[in-house]
């Protein structure tokens, strides 16, 4: 009863669509084909039906064939035996007089990630690239690409190469464009001398920059970004005509490339800024190059009125050209203020930014930012933005004491993750400025009893040993953090060792038996190899040249 139950179900399944595959009635065959590609959406296995579904190849109604084909790239791979029934139907939808069909079958060709299929591709696939109609050569050209994945060294021994530096001559600007993306791909994927750019090609490309799609000229503009002179006397140029040469021809690019800047496309703005940003090394005018950083300006601004998605990818490629040209936005820092509604990611890509772009002009703004931004609920945030002011103090000294009041009134307002930063970032501000901002010593020591961020005792307890002849109590402080030694983390029992050694250097009289104690404790019970070689390094240095130990120990101090 069981098997009658489960040959029903399998009829219901598979035969009554193979069935209907099968049937000469044109509307049940199509209907069969869209079921079977609806089953295929939803997760089920249709794979059964490939004898059936391949047979249907041959049929007239375009629509049907680029079911067959959907089908026959998803299934391929699991069937690659079967597969290859058909490759005879591919090679004579490759000859049809629809150009549409010719491209279609070439596409799926190249979709279809079988080896054993790769071989018949070849001659069908030379045949497309020199097609009459330009919709089956773009194609064509996508699809050398998909075939280098495959077999790199089919595509290179069959010349599809050169055939493709040939079609950037093509006079269909979407040939163009897709032959300079499939080169791109291939010397991406290990062929890095597949496209090979000379004067004349690059002006073949800024010809057809105006007339391709928006992807067309990303691309384009892609490779043009790369581009190096090839010849001799723009890779070495051995005259000041030849050098005059060359920065004239990257002027000419500049150009050109300029306009797009003006895109509606997010992407053709950023692909022509990448350019212009990599040719400017290049050229040597001043007055050239302050002219092009200027007008870099406008337009990454109006990026960051996109989407949130869009305004991060942005954010992203302005932080790398701001280290590159920190003028382009010295005057924008207002577009950069963190908005109550941006999602975090945004909001932490525009605190890297405010830090890059503040200068002793716009200071006081950046840190009443910080300061506010100090105040949100996300931790993570508050917490990128305190490290953000420790940031400025390093970068502009003169703006340094105000950093650290700042930080000081942050400190007092208790908040227990937002003081275990500022103590972080306010260590890292006595290393860049020794000895200058003692004062704030004693407001860090009032909140010890909250700390239980490794990283933040760490810093503590540095800025003890640091400053131990200034710290009256730097003993005790110190005893405080070594009743829980044995919990701590490495990088926290590092920091006591050499502080308790540090106290002991410059105020031994009170120190000598807690130097002992934790010698002892950290090579005798301590199963950390750093923590105790570090021990007996101290322990021998401090009993054969105490001397040498301070020299050593104090060397920064």
């Amino acid at each position: 009863m069981s098997n009658y139950f489960k040959d029903q179900g399998k009829r219901g399944e598979n035969a009554e669509l193979q069935e209907e595959l099968a049937s000469t009635d044109k509307t049940k065959k199509r209907d069969a084909v869209k079921k079977v590609i609806r089953d295929m959406t939803l997760g089920k296995d249709v794979a059964g039906l490939f004898t059936a579904v391949v047979n249907c190849m041959m049929t007239p109604n375009l629509e049907v064939r680029k079911l067959v084909y959907l089908y026959l790239i998803n299934y391929a791979k699991t069937q690659p035996d079967l597969a290859i029934m058909a490759v005879n139907g591919f090679v004579k939808d490759c000859g049809d007089p629809n150009p549409i069909i010719r491209a279609l079958a070439v596409r799926t060709m190249g979709c279809i990630r079988v080896q054993q299929i790769s071989e018949y591709l070849c001659e069908p696939l030379r045949r497309a690239l020199k097609d009459s109609d330009p919709y089956v050569r773009k194609t064509a050209a996508i699809c050398v690409a998909k075939l280098y994945e495959i077999s790199p060294d089919l595509v290179t021994d069959q010349g599809f190469i050169e055939t493709l530096n040939d079609m950037l001559g093509d006079g269909n600007p979407m040939v163009v464009s897709n032959a300079v993306a499939a080169l791109a791909e291939i010397s991406v994927r290990g062929t890095p001398k597949a496209l090979v750019l000379k004067n004349a090609t690059v002006t073949k490309l800024l010809n057809v920059l105006n007339e391709c799609s928006e992807w067309g000229q990303v691309f384009i503009l892609d490779v043009l970004s790369s581009y190096i002179p090839s010849d001799k006397t723009e890779v070495k140029p051995s005259s000041a005509i030849s050098s005059l040469e060359w920065k004239w021809q990257a002027v000419n690019i500049l150009e050109r490339v300029k306009p797009r800047l003006q895109h509606a496309n997010s992407a053709v703005v950023l692909s022509t800024t990448k350019v212009i940003v990599k040719l400017l090394d290049i050229v040597t005018d001043s007055e050239v190059v302050r002219t092009y950083v200027k007008s870099l300006g406008p337009p990454l601004v109006t990026l960051m009125s996109n989407e949130a998605e869009i305004q991060y990818v942005a954010l992203r490629n302005i932080i790398l050209i701001c280290q590159k040209r920190p003028s382009v936005l010295s005057n924008e820092v207002k577009v950069f203020f963190c908005k109550y509604n941006d999602p975090i990611y945004v909001k932490m890509e525009k605190l890297d930014v405010l830090v890059m772009l503040a200068n002793e002009n716009n200071i006081e703004q950046v840190l009443m930012e910080f300061m506010e931004y100090a105040t949100e609920i996300d931790c993570e945030f508050v917490c990128k933005a305190v490290r953000c002011i420790g940031r400025c103090a390093i970068k502009l000294q003169g703006a340094a004491e105000r950093c650290v009041n700042v930080l000081v009134t942050l400190i007092q307002t208790k908040v227990n993750y937002v003081v275990q930063e500022a103590i972080i970032v306010i260590r890292d501000i006595f290393r860049k400025y020794p000895n200058k901002y003692e004062s704030v010593i004693g407001t860090l020591c009032e909140n010890l009893d909250t700390l239980d961020n490794s990283e933040a005792k760490a810093s503590m307890v540095w800025i003890i040993g640091e400053y131990a002849e200034r710290i009256d109590n730097a003993g005790e402080l110190l005893d405080g953090f070594l009743e829980s030694f044995s919990e701590e983390t490495t990088p926290v029992q590092l920091q006591l060792l050499t502080a308790t050694v540090k106290l002991f250097l410059k105020r031994p009289q009170i120190a000598q038996e807690m130097v002992k104690r934790v010698l002892a404790l950290v090579t005798h019970e301590s199963d950390n190899p750093d923590v105790r070689d570090r021990g007996y390094m101290y322990w021998r240095l401090l009993s054969t040249n105490p001397e040498a130990a301070k020299a050593i120990v104090l060397a920064g101090a």
